[in-house]
């Protein structure tokens, strides 16, 4: 009777332990809030408009008094492997850093643990060349020419615009040193040849996975690091590229910002 028991415990010993296995399976469809934060840094410091000087590699100080650049076309890739793209009229956001509460894209994701972000700085082509009704809020060409972030002469947006003053940028009329940075370009209308658009993709493993959940509201919080817009894969020197616009130097300039992002951490 003895060796009829014991394997009859340790049968419903399994069982038990089968039983009380957590299921870590999430089937729901409900869409939940999310944010992204794009703290705007230089180096290792705090981004201040017009009162901190800067020093970029080439050893030229300068100043910055504005920035500001279009994030769109956003979406999140699950632990899965999966991909939720965020629905494009929800997917268009400008970043001022003059407006502090402007840096923070607010959209709605499917609950699940996402592992990877994905976006693009700039405005993809095809809303570039929408029917003006469709081009809202952010995208809307009159208050883009009020922001300075569309090119009524061009018809098209500027993607990242960057200004300041420099002693090293050649002077104007006016005697100011000012040096411009004002990167867009899709390809299209004038600019065939010049598309500027760039992707970013973000592992967010090490620093923190989203988990999206029921009465949360998940937050990726990004660093951009500025002083790579000068000091990327391509080092700008002021002294001789003071005001980019179009031309092949402005895809320089669009490939050092889309080197910009970096995920510090992730509020579940």
């Amino acid at each position: 009777m003895r060796f009829t028991i014991i394997p009859c415990l340790l049968l419903l010993s399994s069982l038990g332990f089968t039983g009380c296995k957590k299921d870590t399976t999430i089937t729901s469809n409900e869409l939940v809030p999310m944010t992204v934060e794009f703290d705007n840094i230089v180096g290792g410091q705090n981004l201040f408009l017009n009162t901190v000087t800067y020093k970029n590699k080439m050893g030229e100080d300068y100043t910055i008094s504005r920035l500001q650049y279009f994030i769109s076309n956003i979406s999140l890739v699950k632990t899965d492997g999966t991909e939720y793209i965020v629905p494009a009229d929800s997917s268009y956001f400008l970043i001022r850093e003059a407006e502090p509460e402007t840096r923070f894209a607010r959209f709605r994701v499917p609950v699940g643990d996402y592992q990877s972000l994905k976006f693009i700085v700039g405005v993809d082509s095809l809303r570039s060349t929408m029917d003006v009704s469709r081009r809202t809020g952010v995208l809307d060409p009159t208050g883009g020419m009020e922001d300075g972030m569309y090119w009524s002469w061009n018809s098209g947006y500027i993607f990242f615009k960057m200004e300041g003053d420099s002693p090293s940028a050649p002077a104007d009329p006016s005697g100011n040193h000012k040096f411009r940075f004002h990167i867009g370009g899709f390809g299209g209308y004038s600019a065939p040849g010049i598309n500027n658009i760039r992707n970013v993709n973000l592992d967010l493993r090490a620093s923190g996975l989203v988990q999206a959940r029921t009465g949360r509201k998940s937050n990726i919080h990004l660093m951009a690091d500025i002083a790579k817009v000068m000091d990327g894969s391509t080092t700008v020197r002021l002294a001789e590229n003071a005001s980019v616009m179009f031309g092949d130097y402005s895809s320089k300039i669009a490939d050092n910002c889309s080197q910009v992002f970096f995920h510090d951490h992730t509020e579940n």
